[in-house]
């Protein structure tokens, strides 16, 4: 098959049992072809730009016209840029050591035998989302890096630039001589089953839903494989009596400075009931002058006419927008309750000059990551460390927190004895 040739599939179930015998394959190739193939797909989206533009502006021409909400409009629009970005990001997970096979401690010893654990392969993911064209070439890499099969299910809404990036995802791993079927896209009409995919539990090892809430949702209701639940927005920020106004102010708006999609985006924020007035006045005013809309719980709205009122659904609902929430609380520890009641519990700050604050919150925070005086802001390419990062998850299951490489793996334990009895 050429990749002008490549298609997507419109039976789930096959996808799937084609995607597990390729994963045996996979399991056995060696981290320098892998990492070959990774360069590849780097390679194959530079030269496919032009068409991958192309493509995306006629599924925007026709979003548009089935009057798909702007959030998605906005994660489905391609630019130069972003599709550079992904260039880099392929390049750089290119370079890094390979994964599997990494050989480290044994939680136990077994007498007169040498133990030790490695990470190895999951087999078959498949990554569900919406929009978002790039994520499936940024998950592809991930997944041939660690030596799995990957099945992608986009939106119809991204059907001709899903498809696009699809075939340079094809022609990559082909060209490196990697089994082809490790690479599947499902067609985004509903011949293929997103139901059928997600329930061939015996062949697929992980599903990664990546959108908004309602699709991850309906995911974890309906799989019986297993799901690692992605996350994205509804994190809190708790606003200590010592901590300072500029403090908040700029990590608020780092925070939503994530494109285009605000994974770590503080969209809520707790004042204790000391805070000074002056100080959150500035911080509404300037948070306006920024272009958010802010809003208040009803002792905030008393105080503060201006502000809309919070209805109570709103404290557990993601906005994904530049929307942010206020409300007054009465100590560290009613702030670390309602934040654990209420956060989408991936990624929480604090802001004080207090250790004793800081340590109270780190260990009381009932989410994947707790941030004190810093921003949570989400990179999928960090700068620093060996890391690439395809979401977060605020699930205990699975993995936890930042998605990558080593989420998309497993550990066995080897026991090498001599025979003795």
């Amino acid at each position: 098959m050429t990749p002008d040739s490549f298609s997507p599939s419109t039976d789930s179930i096959a996808a799937v049992q084609s995607a597990h015998r390729a994963s045996i394959e996979m399991a056995t190739t060696k981290g320098t072809v892998r990492s070959r193939a990774v360069l590849a797909m780097a390679r194959a989206l530079k030269r496919q730009q032009d068409e991958i533009l192309e493509a995306n502006t006629l599924d925007l021409e026709a979003s548009r016209e089935m009057a798909v909400p702007d959030l998605l409009l906005e994660w489905l629009k391609l630019t130069r840029e972003r599709i550079q970005s992904t260039i880099q990001l392929l390049e750089r997970l290119s370079e890094l050591p390979d994964p599997i096979g990494r050989v480290m401690n044994a939680m136990h010893q077994v007498d007169q035998c040498q133990t030790h654990s490695q990470l190895m392969p999951l087999g078959v993911i498949a990554l569900i989302y919406e929009a978002f064209p790039e994520l499936g070439a940024i998950a592809a890499g991930l997944c041939v890096k660690t030596g799995n099969s990957l099945i992608l299910k986009g939106g119809t809404e991204a059907s001709n630039s899903n498809l696009v990036i699809a075939q340079a995802i094809y022609s990559a791993i082909e060209e490196v001589g990697l089994p082809t079927d490790a690479f599947q896209l499902l067609s985004s009409d509903q011949g293929a089953s997103v139901r059928d995919l997600i329930t061939q539990d015996q062949s697929l090892n992980l599903v990664i839903p990546y959108g908004r809430p309602s699709l991850v949702q309906q995911i974890v209701r309906q799989a019986t494989a297993p799901v690692l639940k992605s996350a994205m927005g509804n994190c809190y920020l708790y606003w200590s009596p010592s901590g300072s106004l500029e403090a908040v102010r700029w990590i608020i708006l780092d925070s939503h400075q994530s494109e285009p999609d605000p994974v770590n985006a503080i969209e809520k924020v707790l004042i204790h009931r000391n805070q000074n007035p002056s100080s959150l006045t500035m911080l509404l005013n300037s948070l306006r002058e920024k272009g958010f809309e802010v809003r208040g719980d009803t002792e905030l709205v008393a105080e503060f006419p201006e502000l809309k009122r919070v209805e109570e659904a709103e404290w557990k609902q993601a906005y994904l927008s530049k929307t942010i929430a206020f409300k007054v609380v009465d100590s560290l520890e009613a702030a670390i309750a309602w934040i654990n009641l209420y956060s989408s519990g991936h990624a929480d700050c604090l802001v004080t000059e207090s250790y004793q604050e800081s340590r109270q919150f780190a260990l009381g925070i009932n989410s994947a990551s707790a941030y004190i005086n810093a921003s949570p802001r989400f990179s999928r390419n960090p700068q620093r460390g060996n890391s690439i990062f395809l979401g977060m998850s605020s699930q205990k299951g699975h993995r936890r927190g930042l998605i990558g490489l080593e989420t998309l793996t497993t550990v066995k334990h080897i026991i090498q004895g001599t025979g003795q009895f």
